[in-house]
């Protein structure tokens, strides 16, 4: 394993990868950035084409190990793009798209000649986007969206970037120093705990792929509540699933969760950075935990906010959970589920915290494993149970 240090989307991150991992699958595997899409693999298609310092590249044919410490932009990375937005307007007008699955690496491209081109011309558009294939659109509608788009910004009086802003010759990526295996950095999944206790894990700020927001009540004094969750100890001990696998500390937790995805039981090992503002009543937990049998990785990040209810003797908990899943589990795990999976932990929590707080005995607040099929059971339960109530008051009805 090799670990590689880039920019991805105007974020820094540090992964290990095996060194013939291709950057399409670093990204798609590692990142969760499914939006590249692989298509031949061998460079010929263009689905998978992606910038690379700024550069359109093939990342399926680009090994990820070579991309060290350069500036990856994935379709994702493209969501306020200027130009980008001007071109999926016009691909929806202009019919430029039917299946979809050529359009991320066709935008990519498409987007280079707005930069570049002087004007709309019909030649060097096709010329420039003969490298990203497509078997569904005949292309008129994708090369009629280029240009109108090259027209609009020209009439604008945008004029052309030269070389669309390269500043060297050469393949994309070639300006960047090779990475030196000398020179060990700290990936981003979790090691196991060192013999001290602590753990060889570095947390560093993301941005999630899922966001989930909540909220609960407690009958409890905000004040009461915030201190709380001072109490590492006894937070996770009311977090289904969780167990410390150190003493924690006011800044940092190390621990476990065990979860179960479809027929995927995990237990994602890692630490957390615990972040306080007494003043606002507020927090913040990010962390990063690996699943070593199921070789999946995630990064979370839960924050809280306090507010006081019925003149300051209750509290409201509002939480936003937000996650990347990475490996099997992202494979398996349905966002749904993974949805249903975090509503039930909320719940769960809240309830424990509760009766932590009320003063019950310790093993009345033990927290269980969290499981999806038992979600999923409950779906299917109140589902039967409509379906057999409207059957049951239809024949009332009839009778």
């Amino acid at each position: 394993m090799t670990t590689i240090a880039l920019q991805v989307n105007r974020r820094a991150v540090e992964v290990s990868a095996e060194p013939r991992t291709s950057l399409a699958d670093f990204v798609r595997d590692e990142l969760d950035l499914t939006g590249t899409h692989l298509g031949c693999e061998h460079g010929v298609c263009g689905a998978c084409t992606v910038l690379l310092d700024g550069v359109p590249a093939r990342s399926c044919i680009t090994y990820a190990v070579a991309c060290a410490g350069a500036d990856i932009t994935t379709i994702e990375g493209l969501d306020e793009d200027e130009v980008t937005t001007e071109l999926r307007a016009a691909f929806t007008r202009e019919h430029a798209l039917q299946c979809g699955y050529c359009t991320p690496g066709m935008l990519v491209s498409a987007r280079d000649l707005v930069l570049r081109l002087p004007d709309a011309d019909e030649r060097r558009i096709r010329v420039g986007l003969s490298g990203n294939l497509c078997r569904c659109t005949g292309y008129v509608g994708i090369v009629r969206a280029v240009q109108s788009v090259i027209e609009a910004r020209r009439a604008r009086n945008i004029a052309p970037l030269a070389d669309g802003g390269r500043i060297s010759l050469g393949p994309a990526g070639s300006g960047r120093a090779t990475f030196s295996g000398d020179e060990p950095r700290p990936a981003r999944q979790v090691s196991a705990p060192a013999s001290d206790g602590a753990a060889l894990v570095r947390i560093s700020d993301f941005i999630p792929a899922t966001v989930l927001d909540q909220r609960f009540t407690l009958p409890h004094a905000p004040t009461r509540v915030f201190a709380m969750f001072d109490d590492i100890a006894g937070i996770a001990s009311c977090l289904p699933g969780v167990s410390l696998t150190a003493p924690p500390t006011p800044e940092r937790v190390e621990g476990m969760i065990s979860v179960r995805l479809g027929p995927i039981a995990a237990s994602f090992e890692g630490a957390a950075r615990v972040e306080r503002d007494p003043a606002a009543l507020s927090g913040r937990i990010v962390g990063v935990g690996a699943d070593q049998r199921s070789h999946s990785a995630t990064q979370g990040e839960i924050r809280y906010r306090l507010l006081p209810l019925e003149g300051g003797a209750a509290t409201a908990v509002e939480v936003s959970i937000g996650y990347t899943l990475t490996g099997m589990l992202a494979q398996v795990g349905r966002p749904g589920l993974v949805r249903g999976l975090a509503k039930r932990l909320v719940a769960e929590f809240a309830g424990n915290l509760d009766r932590h707080m009320s003063g019950a005995p310790s093993g009345q607040v033990a927290a269980a494993e969290l499981s999806g099929w038992s979600i999923a059971s409950d779906v299917l339960r109140a589902r039967l149970a409509r379906m057999f109530g409207r059957v049951f008051t239809g024949k009332g009805g009839a009778g």
